[in-house]
C-alpha cells in the first residue's frame, strides 16, 4: 500500500511538471511580443530614401554627443485645423503651424539659400514669456508726429560669436489705412546689401512679429556694428514702401546682465535729401541750465568723401571741440568707425558750460580719417553757436536747444572744406 500511495503521488508530480513546461513552451512560441527593442549593438536596417532622411537630418544637427543615450525629439507641428482645440502641455518645441507660412526648425532641418545669407539666418519664432519688457507704458505715450515705435532684444554669444535678434512687435505704423501689411528688414551694416527679413503681417498697423534671427559676427568687430530695422508696407502690387528705420550701434548699447531685456525705440523717416559735396553729419543738442551742462550726441554721418588708399581700410572719427570767444576750451573724440562712409556712432559727450557763456560759446565737430602713421585728413566740419558765429541752419539749431532745455534736439548738418 505504501509503494502504491508513493506511486501515485510521483506520477501527480510528474505530470504537473510536464504541464508547466507544456505552457512556458507555449507562451514563448505563441505569445512572443511584434516588436523587438533593439539594442545599441545590433544595427537597424533602413531603405535608401530613409538613409538619405537621417543623413540630412545629423548632418544639419550635427553629431550626437553620447551614442549610447536616445536621439533627440524633433518638435512637431500642429495643423492648422487644431488651431481651436485646447493643448495641454505644449513645451516642447510644439508650435501652432499658421496658413500659408511654413514652419523652420534649422535645429534639424537643413538650411536653405532663402533663411542662410552669408552667416546669418532666421532660426524661427520665439516665446515672448522669456523677455522682460520694460513697465513704462511705452505702448500708450507716443509723442506727437511719432511714426511707429519697435521692439526688439539684443544678445551676443561670446563663445560662439553669433548675435541674436529678437524682433517682437512694432505699435503706431503710420499709414493711411489700417490695410497696412508689415514687415521689418534688418541689416547688419556697414553691410547694406545682405538682410534678413520677417514675415508679413496682414491689414494691421500693430503687428505682433516674435521671431529670431541670428547673424555670424566676430567679438572683434561687434563694436563697429550697427543694427538697422527698416519697416515696410507691401501694397498689392508686391512694392515696398518704407514706414520709417531703427539704428542700434552695438558698441555702448548692448544690454548686461543674464535677463533678456526688451528695448523700444520709435522709428525715424529716411532723410531723402542727396548728401552734400563733403557730406553730412547728424547729432544732437541739449543744455541743462540747473546743472550748466552742454550735451552733444554725435549720431552719424554720410557721403563723405573719404581717401581710398591700397591696403588701407576707411577709419572716420568724429571731433568735438568747445570753443569761447574762438578760444579752444576741451576736445573730446568718438571711436573710429572701419570700413564705410556713412558711419553710425551715437556717442555721447558733456561739456560744462555756464549759462552767461551761452553767447560767446560754440561748438565746432570735425569729420577726420586715419591716415598712415598718426597723421589725419579732414573729410569737413561744422560749427554750431549764437549769431556772433553762425548762420542759417547751425543757428536755429543752437537757439532750439535753448528754447527747449534739457531736450535733445536733433538735426542733420551739412559739412563744409576746411577753407570755408
Amino acid at each position: 500500500m505504501v509503494a502504491v500511495a508513493g506511486g501515485v503521488i510521483g506520477g501527480a508530480l510528474f505530470l504537473i511538471f510536464i504541464g508547466i513546461a507544456i505552457y512556458l513552451l507555449w507562451k514563448t512560441l505563441c505569445l512572443s511580443p511584434a516588436y523587438e527593442e533593439l539594442f545599441n549593438s545590433v544595427t537597424p536596417r533602413h531603405s535608401d530614401a530613409t538613409i538619405n532622411d537621417l543623413t540630412s537630418i545629423q548632418q544639419t544637427s550635427g553629431p550626437h554627443p553620447n551614442n549610447s543615450s536616445r536621439t533627440k525629439s524633433v518638435p512637431f507641428i500642429i495643423p492648422p485645423k487644431f488651431l481651436g482645440q485646447n493643448w495641454v502641455d505644449v513645451k516642447n518645441g510644439e508650435r501652432i503651424q499658421e496658413d500659408c507660412e511654413p514652419y523652420v526648425a534649422p535645429e534639424f532641418l537643413p538650411r536653405s539659400s532663402f533663411y542662410s545669407l552669408a552667416g546669418s539666418f532666421a532660426v524661427g519664432s520665439i516665446n515672448p514669456d522669456l523677455y522682460k519688457f520694460p513697465e513704462d507704458g511705452s505702448e500708450a505715450d507716443f509723442p506727437e508726429g511719432n511714426i511707429g515705435r519697435l521692439w526688439f532684444a539684443v544678445e551676443y554669444e561670446q563663445e560662439a560669436e553669433r548675435l541674436l535678434v529678437a524682433l517682437v512687435k512694432a505699435r503706431n505704423l503710420c499709414f493711411p489705412s489700417e490695410s497696412c501689411n508689415p514687415f521689418v528688414k534688418i541689416f547688419l551694416l556697414p553691410d547694406e546689401r545682405r538682410y534678413l527679413q520677417s514675415k508679413i503681417k496682414r491689414k494691421t498697423l500693430n503687428p505682433q512679429f516674435d521671431e529670431h534671427f541670428l547673424f555670424q559676427v566676430s567679438s572683434k568687430t561687434l563694436n563697429q556694428r550697427t543694427l538697422k530695422f527698416s519697416v515696410y508696407h507691401v501694397d498689392k502690387l508686391k512694392k515696398h514702401h518704407l514706414l520709417g528705420q531703427v539704428l542700434f550701434p552695438l558698441k555702448n548699447e548692448m544690454p548686461t546682465g543674464e535677463s533678456k531685456v526688451v528695448i523700444w525705440r520709435d522709428l525715424e523717416a529716411e532723410n531723402l535729401e542727396p548728401p552734400s559735396e563733403y557730406g553730412d553729419v547728424q547729432f544732437s543738442l541739449s543744455y541743462n541750465d540747473y546743472l550748466g551742462r552742454l550735451t552733444v550726441v554725435v549720431l552719424r554721418a554720410k557721403g563723405l568723401q573719404v581717401h581710398e588708399d591700397r591696403g588701407m581700410v576707411c577709419s572716420v572719427y568724429v571731433k568735438v571741440s568747445l570753443m569761447n570767444h574762438n578760444k579752444f576750451i576741451k576736445c573730446k573724440k568718438t571711436a573710429a568707425v572701419l570700413g564705410t562712409t556713412s558711419p553710425v556712432y551715437n556717442e555721447t559727450f558733456s561739456f560744462k558750460v555756464d549759462q552767461a557763456e551761452l553767447d560767446t560759446a560754440s561748438l565746432s565737430l570735425l569729420l577726420l580719417q586715419n591716415m598712415e602713421g598718426d597723421k589725419s585728413h579732414l573729410l569737413g566740419r561744422v560749427v554750431v553757436g549764437p549769431f556772433m558765429y553762425t548762420r542759417g541752419r547751425e543757428l536755429e539749431h543752437w537757439n532750439e536747444m535753448l528754447n527747449k532745455p534739457k531736450e535733445l534736439v536733433k538735426r542733420w548738418h551739412v559739412l563744409s572744406s576746411s577753407s570755408t
